[in-house]
């Protein structure tokens, strides 16, 4: 995010670079630098004449070339875009000799979606010299929270832990999911509100009290009646809520706890340090390992690598969905 916020900064300030090559696995923000430079490089009376999207799987890179050695019109840049450049991916080093001497006045942004540039090669090297790579990483589930904090502060709202925390289970680390499901709360909520879990219920259609959050939370305080209550939620309403992230976000919970137990420092900032979490859940880690000795929770991680492979249909001898769920809790529980 740092690296974003510099880039766009140098534009503003009219420091452009004659390339800029983003790739890399996280598409949102090279989207992002992609619209920005689409948006703000050109006024509008220049854009007809020097302003050219074209789509990597429609075009070859000398195509790619002859257009950006062109001279602007009327303007002082003009400005190349190559969207799905990784369509080019077995020409893409091709591109070397155009990186060694770029047009000064034109400004050629590739996306490279989903993929890399080997940093051993000639084009990597060369466009680091004469222009700018990005690469954008795909963030972690348990660094998304944050992100959604920082990104709403920005725009001066605030978001409670536990709300944060239903949005990554809910849309996982899809930075551009979530960045729609914030802008809809944005259309409907003032500026400076605390967005709570009320406010993913009743917007989003996320359940506040039937989520895998609070299976966890059940799970952790073995709280059976709750726990058998959520797994019934899951079961009657099977496409929002998939076995498969259920034992997955399980399996991260009890690997955890695994860890928790491994700890010699389990004060709450050692805890939320060593686990990657936020210090808001660790009391639940706390409550859970008082629970769960270490050798209950190796066995529970041993069940839950077996729960995975059934939740993909293979050896589960056609059991539902309900009634491997049930199971598995009935193994964590006993």
């Amino acid at each position: 995010m740092e690296d974003f916020k510099r880039i766009v900064d140098e534009i503003k300030q009219g420091r452009l670079k004659p390339i800029y090559f983003l790739m890399g696995e996280e598409p949102y923000y090279i989207d992002k630098i992609s619209e920005y430079i689409e948006d703000n490089v050109l006024d509008e009376s220049e854009k007809g004449f020097n302003q050219m999207v074209l789509y990597g799987r429609d075009v070859t890179i000398d195509d790619i070339v002859s257009n950006a050695k062109r001279f602007p019109m009327m303007a002082e840049n003009q400005v190349i875009i190559i969207k799905e450049a990784q369509a080019l991916s077995r020409s893409i080093e091709q591109l070397v000799a155009y990186a060694n001497n770029p047009q000064p006045t034109t400004v050629l942004v590739i996306n490279y979606k989903y993929k890399k540039l080997d940093k051993r090669k000639a084009l990597y090297k060369q466009i680091v010299k004469t222009g700018l790579v990005f690469e954008s990483k795909k963030l972690y589930e348990n660094q998304v929270p944050d992100w959604i904090r920082r990104v709403l502060a920005g725009k001066d709202y605030k978001i409670v832990p536990k709300a944060a925390q239903m949005l990554v289970e809910f849309l996982g680390n899809d930075l551009s999911k979530i960045e729609n499901e914030l802008n809809k709360l944005q259309i409907i909520l003032p500026k400076g509100t605390q967005i709570t879990a009320d406010h993913i219920e009743e917007n989003i259609g996320i359940s506040k009290d039937f989520n895998n959050f609070e299976l966890r939370k059940a799970i952790g305080e073995k709280n059976k009646i709750k726990a058998y209550q959520i797994a019934k939620y899951f079961a009657d309403n099977p496409k929002d809520n998939p076995l498969v992230l259920t034992v997955a976000l399980l399996f991260n919970f009890f690997s955890q706890l695994l860890h928790y137990h491994g700890l010699s420092d389990k004060s709450s900032r050692s805890v939320a340090s060593s686990l990657g979490i936020n210090p808001y859940f660790v009391n639940e880690y706390i409550t859970a390992g008082k629970n769960y000795p270490m050798k209950k929770v190796s066995r529970v991680v041993s069940a839950l690598r077996d729960y995975d492979v059934k939740s993909k249909g293979v050896g589960a001898n056609a059991m539902s969905q309900k009634d491997l769920l049930n199971e598995m809790l009935f193994i964590i529980f006993e």
